[in-house]
């Protein structure tokens, strides 16, 4: 065993019994490093990805590869989910040299870990050859490995920063007319979603686009993501058999995914189609987001009530092995319904994707449309799929499952929190609520120490020294709570969890917030120092952290009436602007915070005894740009001579107040007006 063996990381300890003599990132692998004067081959990946798990069968345990990177190398294993920093500043590397990026992330870096080479994954050969010409050049050319580490270190550090912008613009509508043609280049008008293949759900950039058709009643955008949310329930991205979305569809048409089911995908799809229900009434929409829940329910939550990270792509080292049928097997477990299983599902012979004879389950047809096709009534039809579903669950509950990483991550747990707290808001089913609530509480006690997160929930590591290993939290954890906790008041009137969500913010200002910059840098002030200390701005397949967190201190600034969180809200917004145009889909989040900017956001205050009621009513509604607040007591400043017995709605905007009205109707008269 090398020195992950003593790691908590289930991707580290993947590698524990690799011949390459690996080192987790810490002072023990970079001062080796400095004295002996070796590069250092920094590998980065996590415990769900398939091509990490390729190239370690291929290369890190081969006993000749290992030889030579350990020769020539103090060999680093990161695991991006517990160092999102490290991959940070590695992957913006390998940006700026290639163009593009991806997991498993290989860097090779001078002794003070500035890089110098990189790529993703590597043939066994190639990557051979590569580590003895990279040992070659650093021992034969040393200055021009200087040169270029100089260069490309001056460019991680200018990667995805932004200017300070002291104009304080006046925003409005026409701002979006930009923004929208840039986005709609990338709108595939027949599959939905955006761009070709591979295909990622990007549930922000879905949500930023159903309020924006909302509240510019623009019909095509709403057509458009109507598309999107249905092709993607019933593509082959979606497990059909056991809930959940796959990361991603390796083709255009949502057909194959690529197998690995993430927690954040599915916390944030959660919050999405949830959203998409108040919207428009489709209940698919509500069937999706319910068997969301009941797989992370049933596969992703610990003992304790927090959320595990992810369920692995392979099983028994094939990819997707747990996931799909032959036609032949279906029919052992079905009998005679399985030629109704197999049409629903499109199930063949020969199989529907690149392994012969095996099937990925998708559709094509509504139930209507396909009970019309068999002449069925709609009824009977899915009463039989249904039975045919729970038979082939059970009979792939007994198959060797994929693996689970079971990290528990403060940042992803805020997702799925969220997602529990919208799905609540949508549908009023009172397990969703105590899900949330069970979740919360559990954040609340265990990765929480005052306004302080802790990223990972383990058991602390002990260093050789017999120090313990720092865990760094960074600004997505804190973003993300705050972001969870937030909605948790708006669902329950618990000002505790909005007073927590204020304290969190509080403590990211002052530890992570540059007044210099005015942006947010993903690192503690206090955490320890890589080669670049960077921001998260642009929004990927997760929102950036500024994002998010600039989206929070707008409404934790509406709250509690404080005006600091307003001007940094601000500022933030204005240093992105000029970006907004340029890659549209790169700004989802922040897009959505210039929709709130422009349209305004109303404050609901519903108090008195039947509070619970009207607030369950007004939330049947969409209104988008909002935050709901009340209950029988509170602290909050708009709160203030509004409590009595007799229950009443205040719709406030730009700090006026219309006359308080009893029941839902005359308040929605108030907004639509």
């Amino acid at each position: 065993m090398n020195r992950l063996a003593t790691s908590t990381s289930p991707y580290l300890l993947q590698h524990a019994n690799n011949p390459v003599n690996w080192y987790p990132w810490g002072p023990e692998a970079l001062h080796k490093a400095k004295e002996e004067n070796k590069l250092i081959l920094v590998s980065i990946g996590y415990s769900a990805c398939h091509w990490c798990h390729v190239m370690e069968h291929e290369s890190f345990e081969d006993e000749a590869v290992a030889a030579v990177m350990n020769e020539y190398f103090v060999c680093i294993k990161v695991d991006r989910e517990e160092r999102p920093d490290v991959d940070q500043i590695y992957m913006s590397a390998i940006q700026l040299m290639s163009g593009r990026g991806g997991w498993p992330l290989n860097c090779i870096c001078l002794p003070d870990q500035r890089p110098i080479y990189g790529g993703t994954y590597f043939r066994k050969n190639d990557w051979t050859s590569l580590l003895f010409n990279l040992a070659d050049f650093y021992k034969t050319k040393p200055e021009e490995a200087e040169d270029y580490a100089v260069r490309l270190t001056d460019g991680i550090k200018q990667y995805e920063s932004v200017a300070f912008v002291h104009e304080k613009p006046e925003y409005s509508k026409a701002d979006f007319e930009p923004i929208l043609k840039t986005w709609k280049r990338y709108f595939d008008e027949e599959e939905g979603g955006f761009g070709g293949a591979p295909k990622f759900p990007m549930p922000n950039n879905s949500l930023f686009l159903m309020r924006y058709a909302h509240l510019t009643q623009d019909d095509d955008v709403a057509d458009f993501v109507k598309l999107t949310l249905h092709k993607m329930a019933f593509g082959g991205i979606y497990d059909h058999i056991g809930g959940g979305f796959a990361r991603y569809a390796v083709d255009g048409v949502w057909h194959v995914p690529h197998f690995e089911k993430m927690l954040y995908d599915n916390g944030q799809l959660l919050s999405l189609y949830a959203e998409a229900y108040i919207w428009n009434l489709d209940p698919l929409y509500k069937t999706i987001a319910a068997e969301i829940i009941s797989f992370v329910k049933r596969e992703l939550t610990s003992p304790e009530n927090g959320f595990y990270s992810a369920l692995d792509a392979d099983s028994e080292g094939k990819e997707g092995k747990f996931y799909i049928f032959t036609k032949a097997e279906l029919e052992e477990i079905l009998g005679d319904e399985a030629q109704l299983f197999c049409i629903y599902y499109y199930v063949t012979d020969a199989g529907n994707w690149e392994e012969e004879h095996s099937n990925v389950f998708f559709r094509r047809e509504g139930d209507e449309e396909m009970a019309a096709i068999l002449g069925l009534p709609v009824d009977e039809l899915l009463s039989r799929i249904n039975t045919s579903r729970q038979k082939v669950f059970d009979a792939r509950s007994k198959r060797i499952r994929p693996g689970l990483d079971n990290k528990i991550l403060a940042s992803w747990n805020g997702l799925m929190l969220k997602g529990l707290c919208d799905a609540y808001r949508a549908f009023d089913d009172p397990a969703y609520l105590e899900l949330a609530l069970k979740n919360a509480d559990f954040l609340n006690s265990n990765m929480l120490s005052g306004d302080k997160l802790l990223r990972i929930f383990k058991e602390p590591v002990l260093l050789p020294n017999g120090d313990h290993e720092p865990i760094a939290t960074f600004l997505d954890d804190y973003a993300n709570i705050v972001d969870a906790f937030i909605a948790l008041y708006e669902v329950t009137f618990d000002e505790d969890w909005l007073i927590r969500a204020k304290g969190i913010a509080d403590y990211a200002i002052l530890h992570y917030y540059d007044k210099h910059t005015g942006m947010f840098y993903y690192t503690a002030d206090d955490d320890q120092h890589l080669i670049a200390r960077k921001s998260e701005i642009m929004d990927g397949v997760i929102p950036a952290s500024n994002s998010v967190m600039a989206r929070n201190l707008k409404k934790l600034g509406l709250f509690f009436d404080q005006e600091e969180y307003h001007e940094i809200a601000a500022q933030m917004l204005r240093n992105i602007a000029p970006h907004l145009a340029k890659y549209s889909t790169a700004y989802s989040n922040w897009t959505a915070l210039l929709l709130d900017e422009i349209f305004g956001t109303y404050e609901v205050a519903i108090t008195g005894d039947n509070y619970e009621s009207l607030r369950k009513e007004v939330e049947q509604n969409y209104i988008p740009n909002k935050i709901i607040l009340g209950g029988k007591k509170g602290t909050l400043p708009l709160l203030t001579d509004k409590f009595e017995s007799n229950t009443r709605i205040y719709i406030c905007k730009d700090k006026t107040c219309s006359l308080p009205v009893d029941n839902t109707a005359d308040a929605l008269k108030q907004i639509n007006n």
